[in-house]
């Protein structure tokens, strides 16, 4: 297949780019500076204007604004530890069930996700909540780390992930839509987790045991008011900063900022309230958002030089000159993304891979919405997978006594409730389109 001068100096760029990421330079320089020096020899001097006008767009851009309201709000939880609260409030109403300790993890994580979208902070909370409870109660360590991981993922597809946010702008879906289908596929996963952690523990009591009576809550009546005052709050706040975006009542950004403010009262409410909390919540925010939209950014940056050099045409010309069936492409594009996810940030990969891909997308016809959500998921996969599973060093950085072994061995049994949601997906395209239809009537 014929390629011009322009287009070798694209792919060239993106094999040189890839390379410089392998030195360990930080990746948004790397795509400047990749973009800036084959941009300049292919189309010359409007290559600066290219940059500017990209990094003037994200800046701008009132979709990108709901990045840092959303982290706040998970930021100010996790440092008032509310969520430690969220997982007692589980673990007092199912002590008595086989595997309780399992469930109120991955309970805790789905609410979690849904409050944050932050992977990294949902892995190291819950290993910090469970590991001592664990610990005196017997429970496996295998089931334990692969609960753990399995559950922590869940912020990068359920809503609000930030991942969803940053994604529609790029494929021109609206956030809205992205948010509403990936609620259905999260709870799914997180039910299929459950399920799996329940039936494992029933079928042998000695992985996961009923807590001890002196773990339990004196009355079920106990318990239940741990639940409401621990889990009740956070929920309406949860449903009401995700309910105001689904309903189309507020913007992505008023939710967010909403939903921020609503963490705040919270806080407050609780009487958690600490300036160094505060300090801290504040300080976490505005790095991981300048990361992020500066990454963004330059990835913007990279992609309009490549596709100007003519090098994203003919990255599709090829792969459909392969002349596979849609479902062999798919598996094709899903197979790359799950093994790039094991050595790098979701970022890169949404920002760098997913433009490339989509004039393949758009040529196969795929509902781009339904893409995605399967991209998010093979995403989330990625990330429990061994021996690049970046859970894992989560996981051993917080608990160092646990062996990786046993971490990655108790992560590949959830590998195959993912494995059973991606193909549940693929075959019933109707778990992801069903809610954004439905609320679009």
């Amino acid at each position: 297949m014929e390629i011009s001068t322009n287009e070798l100096l694209g792919l060239l760029s993106l094999g040189a780019m890839f390379l410089a990421f392998c030195t360990g330079f930080p990746i948004s320089y790397v795509m400047v500076f990749s973009g800036l020096t084959f941009g300049f020899i292919g189309i010359g001097k409007i290559v600066f204007y290219l940059l500017t006008v990209q990094f003037y767009q994200v800046m701008t851009d009132s979709v990108m604004g709901a990045i840092p309201p959303f982290l706040l709000m998970g930021y100010i939880l996790e440092s008032a530890g509310l969520m430690d609260r969220l997982f007692k409030s589980f673990q007092m109403l199912l002590c008595r069930l086989p595997g309780s300790l399992y469930a109120a993890v991955i309970f805790t994580g789905t609410i979690f996700a849904a409050a944050t979208g932050i992977v990294g902070s949902s892995v190291n909370l819950l290993c910090v909540m469970a590991e001592p409870a664990m610990r005196r109660s017997g429970y496996n360590i295998r089931m334990g780390a692969g609960s753990i991981a399995a559950s922590g993922t869940l912020g990068i597809l359920i809503p609000p992930s930030v991942m969803l946010v940053v994604m529609g702008p790029i494929v021109g879906v609206p956030v809205t839509d992205l948010f509403a289908a990936a609620v259905i596929p999260g709870l799914m996963l997180a039910g299929i987790y459950i399920a799996y952690s329940l039936v494992r523990c029933a079928l042998n009591p000695e992985l996961g045991p009923p807590l001890p009576p002196e773990l339990r809550p004196e009355s079920f009546g106990k318990a239940l008011r741990e639940v409401f005052i621990g889990v009740i709050p956070l929920l309406l706040l949860i449903f009401s900063t995700l309910g105001s975006i689904l309903m189309g009542i507020a913007t992505p950004t008023e939710a967010a900022s909403c939903g921020a403010f609503g963490a705040f009262v919270l806080v407050f409410a609780y009487r958690k309230f600490s300036w160094e909390g505060m300090k801290d919540a504040l300080f976490k925010t505005t790095k991981l958002s300048a990361m992020i939209l500066i990454m963004i950014a330059s990835c913007n940056f990279f992609g309009s030089v490549f596709s100007r050099l003519g090098s994203a045409a003919w990255l599709s010309r090829f792969l459909m000159s392969l002349d596979m069936p849609p479902m062999a492409m798919l598996a094709l594009i899903m197979l790359t993304i799950f093994f790039l996810g094991w050595a790098m940030e979701w970022i890169p990969i949404v920002l760098i891979f997913l433009p490339l891909m989509l004039p393949t997308v758009e040529a196969m016809q795929f509902d781009k919405l339904w893409f995605c959500l399967v991209m998010a998921v093979t995403l989330q996969t990625s990330w429990l997978s061994p021996p690049v599973a970046l859970s894992a060093y989560f996981i051993k950085g917080s608990l160092p006594h646990w062996d990786l072994m046993d971490i990655y061995k108790g992560m590949f049994q959830y590998i195959g409730c993912q494995v059973v949601g991606i193909i549940l997906v693929i075959v019933f395209p109707a778990i992801i389109t069903w809610l954004p239809n439905f609320l679009k009537q």
